[in-house]
């Protein structure tokens, strides 16, 4: 007979606590250096700055001992070093503007409130699997924040791109909550749908590729036509290729079928050509990706050639937080803080930054794999692959890898809709990670002392089988 033993994981509190005090001390020292390089003094606030940061970031992590003692230790740490590196290169970009209009302020409440809306989150919902009840309710929210930009009166166009509303003073971009929800929605669906999408087809030999059904082509179909209407309607890039990549994905984890990567590449190249031949404002961006130092796009290339040139003059190692001129690139707070990071801290530490997205898809991955629920997989493979996903597409626009878009880097950007979505993404992360960490409850053992043939016996050996 063969006993299997579980190895709990142990909850790494402490450890997380240390990080979480090393991760705000590194914002600090950055905060001081860009002090010390624009005004050569130390910053007076540099002691408020840090006690709200290090408050906010104490109070999460004892919402986490009370409610998910067992989430992933290494999770809040970098994603509070990345918000923090962001909010020092606002506060940094502020100093160089001489128009009076301060960004940071507003960035610091914003980090605050999204803080305390990813700790509601992880105080109301005790268990992720309840997010399965409400798959198609998610996926009809998720829909109408989609398209809620193209509503007349609460639609606003901005660079081009029709993908926030307004409401007197306040704006908010609503497909970053459209991305959470269309998430919670592909899981719910796939997990319900993927013994037939993974199992049924034919088996084309001289391609060694397994096909799926006709009629198993209706979801990609759908995701494909969503995607071009979010190009059409909203002229946006960016979101377009995040959604349709991401139910790829999730589709790939679902059903470990490569040929859905295959159809999902091949719809996606045929929907931007077919874009690409349609709508000038995508041909606008492909020519400026391709022959950028065309005096044909003096104007529209001037913001990509300015971050280009921001990144070479940084090099290796970087001007120094405080003595670059990346506010020379238009947007460097918001679509281009990437090259603005990279200007000052170089090469170097554009790939520390990097790193440290690396590290949190890897650990978002790692939760998928160890969660014992089909949902709760699907689900952290599908929120961290949209992390990574978005990161890669303004990466990869930044540094002329592929055609600039509009998404925002993850807890870098300024914007408000942004860091709610994203600490939210966080919050689900660590509620699925403290699922999957958690030793599963053990069988009560009879009592020795018991005849177990015995009526009290039996029933003893009956409440230890339904333990």
């Amino acid at each position: 007979m063969t006993t299997v033993t579980q190895f709990a994981q142990k909850p790494r509190r402490n450890v997380e606590l240390v990080l979480c005090v090393g991760a705000v001390a590194i914002v600090l020292l950055a905060y001081l250096s860009v002090g010390l390089g624009t005004t050569r003094q130390v910053p007076i606030d540099i002691v408020t700055q840090g006690a709200w940061l290090l408050g906010f970031t104490l109070a999460f992590h004892l919402v986490l001992r009370w409610r998910a003692e067992y989430a992933d230790p290494l999770i809040l740490p970098i994603v509070t070093l990345l918000n923090g590196v962001g909010l020092v290169m606002i506060h940094r970009l502020d100093l160089a503007d001489r128009s009076g209009v301060a960004s940071a302020p507003r960035q610091i409440m914003w980090s605050g409130l999204a803080m305390v809306v990813a700790a509601a989150v992880l105080v109301l919902l005790r268990d992720h699997r309840l997010l399965r009840r409400y798959t198609f309710t998610a996926a009809a929210a998720g829909l109408v924040f989609l398209l809620l930009p193209l509503a007349p009166l609460l639609g606003r166009a901005e660079r081009g791109a029709r993908i926030w509303i307004a409401v007197g003073p306040f704006s908010f971009q609503p497909g970053e909550v459209a991305k959470i929800l269309l998430t919670i929605f592909f899981a719910g669906y796939l997990v319900q749908t993927r013994d037939a999408l993974s199992l049924a087809g034919r088996t084309v030999p001289w391609i060694r590729l397994q096909l799926p059904r006709g009629r198993d082509l209706g979801p990609i179909l759908v995701a494909w036509l969503l995607s071009l209407a979010v190009l059409v309607f909203e002229r946006d890039l960016g979101s377009s290729l995040l959604f349709f990549g991401l139910f790829v994905a999730m589709l790939y984890v679902a059903t470990e079928r490569v040929s859905w990567i295959a159809i999902g590449l091949t719809m996606f190249g045929a929907g931007a050509y077919l874009a690409y031949l349609l709508f000038d404002h995508v041909q606008n961006r492909v020519h400026i990706w391709l022959d950028l130092w065309n005096p044909a796009y003096v104007d529209s290339g001037y913001q990509l050639r300015q971050a280009l040139m921001g990144l070479g003059f940084g090099g290796m190692l970087g001007t120094g937080l405080g003595q670059g001129h990346p506010e020379i690139v238009p947007f460097a707070e918001s679509d281009f803080i990437l090259s603005s990071l990279g200007e000052e801290l170089g090469l170097t530490g554009l790939f520390a930054i990097l790193v440290l997205y690396a590290l949190l898809v890897e650990r978002g991955l790692r939760t998928a794999l160890g969660t014992r629920d089909g949902f709760g997989k699907l689900l952290a493979a599908g929120l961290a692959f949209s992390v990574g996903l978005q990161v890669f597409v303004i990466a990869g626009g930044v540094l002329r890898v592929i055609p600039l878009t509009g998404l925002t880097t993850p807890f870098l950007s300024a914007g408000g809709s942004s860091l709610l979505a994203n600490w939210t993404i966080v919050a689900l992360l660590l509620r699925i990670s403290d699922h999957a960490r958690r030793p599963l409850p053990q069988p009560a053992r009879p009592d020795p002392q018991v005849d177990p043939l015995t009526p009290i016996g039996m029933a003893a050996v009956q409440g230890g089988d339904e333990a």
